[in-house]
């Protein structure tokens, strides 16, 4: 088909809809984006954000609205749309999103794709390419603020998906305002805005939209639930919305007190490893205490999935029966010390060593930032001391086993080898002394310890 007649077709797909229940709903106003906004908060004077705009009426309003929220104060909203190349049209409807953002003089940037496609899981797969893509260009630019048109239909999805599965009392309080995600902040401004205000402001805007057909694919759980019989509409939602109001406000509850404890109980060492307080096991509120373990495991650990609470109240009642003994959870060793409790990385489930060239940065173990200067003279393998039998041994490094931490914790140490051998261990202080320029090796997990609260707007 042609490019034009591919366009021509997309745009009559993308008329505005003449639904009575969208045509009476009162469009969502520029001064309600800004009290939602004022509530999170974290912005700059003059705010530089990113819109993740598909073409959908959801993201178009908002990209419309944080346009000119942004502008009011001196800042930029910059649209990005990612063309996941799933649809032989998609090509054209980017390019139709891009025609329109730029009649409106608003920023727009595509951002394609182009990897392997998987046989299974395309929608997970294409989710996780989508926010890859899109936090790269952000912190590419300085941004801090990515913004999603998630609103209040989708919040109750979110919701009911979760109930089915079965997840625990967070999950169920749905999706919070903000998240943060490695140099940037998720932020969900619309998640108390029904979805029909968000199609008036652009019914206002006389705005036209894209519909993505994979919204009514049966084959997803999304798309199956909207066309179900327990989808919420009417008074219902309007009952689900306050009941998740609620649940969220519980858990911003649960996690104040969760906090307090993880200040109060646990230190955690630039080299990777926690020390924490065995009294805090034993508090009454047992499930605190649990999640404690599983917030230090997911740290220490580097774990992609929260641990599941059955094996967190194992782990915690054994610490507390028996509590000379060591234990292993979710990547981590917990391992009593001096009246205390060592969590130290698990050597079987760390990454292998990974090597590093000059000029090159990575990411090693989900834990550790990795940057080696452009002035090196080669480049360097870093690992933990205990992967490649080094302790103990010369290997040109004399020191190997000085320093002040527990000898428990030397052989999940990072080091530095070069072809010579052992070049340095950074966290004990001991290194070779005529390799110069060595790679900067800083803990930097993929869970830290402290993360940004559940918000509710």
């Amino acid at each position: 088909m042609a490019r034009d007649q591919l366009a021509a077709r997309l745009l009559r797909r993308s008329a505005p809809r003449n639904d009575s229940s969208l045509s009476a709903a009162t469009p969502l106003t520029l001064g309600e984006l800004t009290e939602s906004l004022d509530a999170i908060g974290g912005f700059e004077a003059r705010p530089l954000v990113a819109v993740a705009v598909s073409g959908g009426p959801d993201s178009m309003a908002l990209a419309i609205l944080a346009d000119r929220w942004a502008r009011r104060r001196g800042g930029e909203a910059w649209a990005l749309t990612v063309d996941h190349r799933l649809r032989p049209e998609s090509a054209a409807e980017a390019q139709i999103v891009a025609d329109w953002l730029a009649g409106r003089a608003i920023p727009h940037e595509v951002l394609v794709w182009s990897d392997a496609k998987p046989a299974s899981g395309i929608q997970e797969a294409a989710r996780a390419a989508r926010y890859r893509l899109l936090a790269a260009w952000c912190r590419e630019r300085g941004c801090l603020h990515l913004l999603t048109a998630h609103h209040r239909e989708d919040q109750a999805e979110t919701h009911l998906i979760r109930r089915r599965a079965g997840s625990g009392i967070d999950g169920l309080a749905g999706m919070s305002a903000v998240r943060e995600i490695p140099g940037l902040r998720l932020v969900r401004p619309l998640l108390g805005v029904p979805k029909a205000r968000l199609a008036a402001v652009l019914a206002a805007e006389r705005q036209r939209f894209l519909s993505d057909p994979s919204n009514q694919n049966p084959a997803f759980e999304r798309s199956r639930l909207r066309q179900g019989r327990d989808a919420p509409d009417g008074a219902g939602l309007d009952r689900l919305s306050a009941e998740l109001r609620d649940l969220g406000r519980q858990r911003i509850a649960r996690e104040h007190a969760l906090n307090a404890l993880l200040a109060n109980a646990v230190r955690i060492h630039p080299a990777g490893f926690a020390v924490l307080d065995p009294a805090a096991l034993d508090i009454d509120e047992t499930e605190l205490a649990e999640r404690l373990l599983g917030r230090v495991a997911l740290c220490i650990g580097g774990a992609a999935y929260p641990l599941r609470r059955a094996r967190l109240a194992r782990l915690r009642a054994g610490l507390s029966d028996r509590p000379e003994r060591a234990r292993t959870l979710g990547g981590c060793r917990f391992v009593p010390w001096r009246g205390q409790l060592l969590v130290l990385r698990e050597l079987a489930g760390a990454a292998p060593p990974v090597r590093i060239e000059p000029g090159t940065r990575a990411i090693w173990d989900r834990r550790f930032a990795i940057e080696s200067p452009r002035t090196a003279a080669g480049g360097f393998t870093v690992g933990y001391l205990g992967q490649n039998g080094a302790i103990g041994r010369d290997r040109g490094l004399a020191g190997v086993v000085r320093g002040d931490l527990p000898r428990l914790v030397h052989p999940v140490l990072p080091a530095i080898w070069d072809d010579a051998g052992l070049v340095a261990v950074p966290h004990l202080g001991d290194r070779r002394g005529v390799v110069q320029d060595l790679p900067g090796v800083v803990f930097r997990p993929a869970n830290p310890l402290s993360v940004a609260g559940f918000t509710v707007v």
